[in-house]
């Protein structure tokens, strides 16, 4: 009875903040500049498009069978740019089957929520819904031979069809209470998928939240905090899942005065990285301080003989510290960190001095101590938000301490790219890296396939779009 009355009078509360934030939101200062997240090589995409048999140069890999899929905000509907924050746009799926060497079709198609369905003139799908977050926006991902696109903050998973329409909004056939997260990390070993969630309604709890192979639910571990920190990923080692808890918090400030993103750096928040044994209990992780930064997206990480623990981060010396419309950080580069459970130490050491995001590496290292990481360029020593693109790909030899990046060109831009490995026994560069890069030359799209261990030659093909895929977030090869 108690959490019942507990959930209504949260309910009540949690109206009456809304009605107060769009109010104000009506009353924000009207923007003097062009938003960057919604003009330029972000201007939203205003129609569904369905193309087959694309153009391609050189050849595809006979052994790629499947779908490459990419998530990315993307309004339905013309936002106010005042309150717009690029985080909060509806999530629209593209994806582009291959089989047989074979381009087959491209499509893209909005993640069906409030602000699509009314745009659209269609009925919501069915299932329960996070009001303010009814259309994830920030990855898609294959689980359990089924589709789902999904977010942070207390959003629920949509599981979307073979063809990337909405079949419904689906935390994971009820298994799920709470929220999810955009970045689930699968166990080899186990077969398992991990993840740490928050929501924006609860500022004093986590959750650790693992699936089964059946995309089931079979954990949901809430875990004490404070000031309502924004954990957008986290990394997991043989024994623990690490919790990134870092100075960007909760805004009801923001909130209040009518942002659509109410998170903010918080110099009173203390930084740490929390060691979860992934099957142990809230009282049994280890914090261990870090100097303050953000991180949004960790590579690989493991344990060490002696009982450390080392990730590799892209690290932000601040996030949102300014900016009120998208990543704001004047600095971010790629760091390795030894996190010394015994002695309560967090080392922090420069892999590669350039700003970048998106680290991806092969998957099947993950836990396991390994060589490569890939990332996205940045502009260097850039504040404008991340509106800016850079044309770069690095890759980080780990093991020799050196970088090397494959350029696109002048106007073209990458995105994440994602390591598909050529057989489940092969070396870890024996592979492909695939993404999408944006040609603002003539506002086209690749989608490049490169060899990774000729990580700087000639692709190895190129799938050409006919029109401009916005940058958005995150993509997976998802095989049939």
């Amino acid at each position: 009875m108690a959490s019942n009355v507990e959930t209504l009078i949260r309910g009540a509360v949690v109206k009456g903040i809304g009605k107060v934030a769009d109010f104000n939101r009506k009353r924000l200062p009207r923007p003097t500049d062009a938003h960057p997240f919604l003009t330029g090589i972000h201007k939203p995409m205003t129609e569904e498009v369905t193309l087959e048999q694309l153009r391609v140069d050189g050849e595809i890999p006979a052994a790629l069978t499947g779908r490459y899929l990419r998530n990315g905000p993307n309004p339905a509907a013309a936002p106010d740019p005042a309150s717009y924050h690029w985080f909060t746009g509806a999530g629209m799926v593209h994806g582009i089957r291959i089989e047989g060497s074979k381009a087959d079709w491209y499509r893209n198609r909005w993640v069906r929520g409030s602000e699509a369905c009314e745009a659209l003139g269609e009925d919501l799908p069915p299932g329960p819904r996070h009001e303010s977050s009814d259309a994830p926006n920030t990855n898609v991902v294959g689980l359990a031979g089924r589709t789902f696109a999904i977010v942070e903050a207390g959003g629920k998973p949509v599981e979307l069809g073979y063809e990337l329409n909405t079949i419904a909004h689906n935390p994971f056939d009820g298994t799920l209470v709470g929220g999810y997260t955009a970045h689930p990390h699968h166990d080899p070993r186990t077969d398992e998928m991990h993840a740490i969630t928050y929501r924006g309604d609860e500022l004093n709890k986590v959750w650790h939240v693992v699936l089964d192979k059946q995309a089931q639910v079979t954990r949901e571990l809430a875990i004490p905090v404070s000031d309502g920190p924004s954990i957008h990923d986290c990394a997991i080692t043989e024994n623990y899942v690490l919790v990134l808890d870092l100075p960007v918090t909760f805004s009801m400030k923001m909130l209040l005065s009518g942002y659509r993103f109410p998170y903010a750096w918080n110099d009173a928040h203390p930084a740490r990285v929390g060691l979860l044994p992934k099957t142990g209990g809230a009282d049994d992780i280890i914090w261990v301080p870090v100097e303050p930064c953000y991180v949004f997206h960790p590579a690989n990480a493991f344990e060490t003989e002696d009982g450390k623990v080392i990730v590799d981060v892209v690290a932000h010396e601040t996030m949102f510290a300014s900016s009120k419309r998208g990543p704001d950080t004047e600095k971010s580069r790629m760091e390795r960190w030894t996190i010394d459970p015994a002695a309560r130490t967090t080392v922090r050491t420069v892999i590669h001095d350039h700003a970048q995001e998106f680290p991806r590496y092969d998957e099947r290292r993950t836990t396991r101590p390994y060589r490569y990481v890939y990332s996205v360029a940045l502009p260097d020593g850039a504040s404008a938000e991340w509106a800016m693109a850079e044309t770069k790909l690095f890759r980080h030899d780990l093991d020799a301490g050196t970088t090397i990046a494959h350029d696109f060109g002048p106007g073209r831009h990458p995105g994440e790219f994602v390591f598909v490995p050529r057989s489940e026994t092969g070396a870890e560069d024996d592979g492909w890296l695939i993404g999408l890069v944006v040609d603002m030359n003539d506002e086209t799209t690749d989608l490049v396939i490169l060899n990774a261990d000729d990580f700087t030659g000639k692709p190895q093909a190129v799938v050409h779009l006919p029109h401009r895929v916005p940058p958005g977030f995150h993509g997976n090869w998802v095989a049939d």
